[in-house]
């Protein structure tokens, strides 16, 4: 994986924005340790590139530009392709000279013979850019499932684009300003945000499965993917091998590397089959599988049992590893780390998010660093195969809203009076939910509940999983880890949008068709636990300590949080013996505390200021 930066413009020489494009680079640093390289074209584009080389780490040097009939193309790209193979073939067929074994090489061939259409011969995860030198016009594009960032700004000058906001920012074109629409995805949307949005005024980010022309005449967009309505022919026997053989496709697929590799591993049901699929073909190669596993100091006395997270994982880590035989690592986190990390996991992001549930992740893949430079993890299960409690509980199913933010009241009153009345919450959230269902596919004549799932499928896709994506997009690639999401693999999501939810829901069991495809991969105890969240700790030295971060805060009448955000909430926040979910079941009273200390770090860090 890498970083990509850019800009584009018609009425300026942009050579003169080198050192711009520079710092642009330098804050993508992380991303790409390996190399850099800086493309600068006559006058009308400029764009840089970090690498973390995975594949034909000797090779495959960006910004890459290859000519094929008298014009000349030039790409830098993040991501990574699952079926380079066959495109490769495919592309060298119809005459195509590769000089590399990256997928990058493969990525700029398929546009110099398919331009946009070339997207929908890719399995992967990517987003890039591609400037073409005599029609002077860029092409950016990001993944069907939206795994690799890009977002972009236009400005007087032209457009701006980066795989990150904190390096969007280092151009001075671009404003630290929010409206009443950034404010209003802060403290009624975040973590998560409406898709194609960046929170500040004029950032916007490319939507999934959506790809971007800029030239002259100025930005056009196009979604050129989606899940579409189908009837479901095949009996429950066909469909548990149709996803069984989806699953071990994508995992195998995505084991190819260059470097080492290794598997997340809670002890759950989505990362024990990656990890089992895994193990199997590592010890098909004679080799043995790495697993990573996360664990809080003193959770073994503190741990208590909830609707949400009814097991601690220790004990199913124990139970997978042995049975994988897998060379097992296990990171520890305490409260003071935990702490600490939250606003480098703020800076990451760009913006305040999850709390110790960034943290956490942050201090964990640094850690796993220290042993692989990619691994694979189990992200996006539950939103295909219908995980959450939201898909199981049907008075939850079939309510208005989104089902992981039910307290848009509870999250309005934390504004200041003057700003609360400017906003209307329940309409602005009703919209976003509204908007989205209104784009759903679906059969005609169908059920209630199939119609329903439909729905909750693209609403968890498109919402809740774009989050946790980009949670592990920024903490993995803040310590130069790749994170790659076999259930992301575009095929299972299109097979699973049309397989009726009694197959989804199997004997009543949470993914219960997953655990029949499962069968032989995991041990009984593995295959019918029931669901878990990310762990977080549980000790109560967490909570005292963002208490007490906060508390310094509101004790300092120029924290930039107080010009938004009611002082006495706040107070009240902390103090509360009830905890109101601010996001599903990730975040709770602890993560709130630390949301808020979050938001505060990130108005001072950017000097971010509120244009009314």
């Amino acid at each position: 994986m890498c970083g990509i930066c850019g800009m584009v413009g018609f009425e300026s020489d942009l050579r003169e924005k080198r050192n711009m494009l520079e710092k642009m680079q330098n804050k993508l640093a992380n991303r790409g340790p390996d190399d850099e390289g800086i493309f600068c074209s006559e006058r009308e584009c400029i764009m840089a590139h970090r690498r973390l080389a995975v594949i034909d780490p000797e090779n495959g040097r960006q910004p890459m530009t290859r000519t094929y009939m008298n014009e000349d193309y030039t790409i830098v790209y993040n991501g990574e392709l699952y079926n380079t193979k066959e495109v490769r073939a495919e592309l060298t067929a119809m005459g195509a000279k590769f000089e590399t074994n990256c997928d990058t090489e493969v990525v700029l061939w398929g546009y110099i013979f398919y331009k946009e259409d070339v997207l929908n011969k890719f399995n992967g995860i990517f987003a890039f850019a591609i400037w073409e030198h005599n029609r002077k016009r860029l092409f950016l594009s990001r993944d069907r499932m939206g795994v690799k960032p890009l977002f972009y700004a236009e400005t007087a000058n032209g457009l701006v684009f980066s795989s990150e906001i904190n390096s969007l920012l280092e151009c001075p074109d671009i404003p630290h300003e929010i409206d009443l629409k950034g404010l209003s995805e802060i403290i009624l949307i975040a973590p998560g945000r409406t898709p194609g949005y960046g929170i500040f005024k004029t950032v916007r980010e490319l939507k999934r499965a959506e790809y971007a022309v800029y030239d002259d005449s100025g930005l056009k967009k196009e979604i050129y993917w989606r899940l579409k309505a189908k009837e479901h022919t095949d009996n429950f026997s066909q469909t548990v091998e149709k996803v069984r053989f989806l699953l071990e496709d994508s995992v195998k697929r995505q084991l190819v590397s260059d470097v080492p590799l290794g598997t997340f591993l809670s002890g759950g049901l989505d990362s024990s089959i990656i990890s089992s699929i895994a193990s199997c073909e590592y010890k098909s190669q004679g080799k043995i599988l790495d697993t990573f596993s996360l664990d809080y100091k003193s959770n073994d006395i503190y741990f208590q049992k909830s609707k949400f997270q009814p097991t601690s994982d220790t004990e199913y880590i124990d139970i997978m590893a042995e049975y994988l035989g897998s060379k097992s690592h296990k990171t520890i986190l305490d409260t003071p780390a935990l702490a600490a990390a939250l606003v480098p996991a703020m800076e990451s992001r760009g913006m305040a998010a999850m709390g110790d549930v960034d943290s956490s992740m942050l201090l964990f893949c640094r850690d796993i660093r220290k042993s692989v430079t990619a691994a694979l993890s189990g992200e996006c299960s539950d939103e295909i195969f219908g995980g959450y409690p939201w898909y199981r509980d049907e008075t939850i199913r079939m309510s208005e809203g989104f089902p992981w933010a039910q307290s848009t009241v509870y999250r309005q009153s934390f504004l200041r009076d003057e700003l609360s009345e400017l906003i209307d919450g329940k309409a602005y959230v009703d919209k976003a939910y509204r908007d989205t269902i209104a784009d759903v596919d679906k059969l005609s004549g169908e059920s209630v509940t199939e119609s329903r799932t439909r729905e909750m499928m693209i609403l968890n896709i498109d919402w809740f999983m774009q989050n946790l994506l980009e949670r592990k997009d920024r903490m993995s690639m803040y310590s130069s880890l790749e994170v790659r999401v076999p259930f992301c693999d575009y095929r299972i999501a299109e097979y699973l949008y049309n397989v009726p939810w009694e197959y989804k829901d199997y004997k009543g069991y949470e993914k219960g068709l997953l655990r029949e495809a499962a069968r032989g991969y995991l041990p009984d105890e593995i295959l019918w636990r029931k669901k878990s969240p990310y762990p977080k700790t549980h000790n109560p030295a967490y909570f005292l300590a963002v208490s007490k971060m906060l508390r310094k805060i509101i004790d300092n009448p120029l924290s930039p949080i107080l010009s938004i955000v009611k002082k006495s909430k706040l107070m009240e926040l902390m103090g509360e013996s009830e905890s109101v979910q601010w996001y599903g079941q990730l975040m709770t009273k602890p993560q709130t505390i630390a949301f808020f200390v979050q938001l505060n770090e990130w108005m001072k860090h950017y000097n971010v200021k509120i244009s009314l």
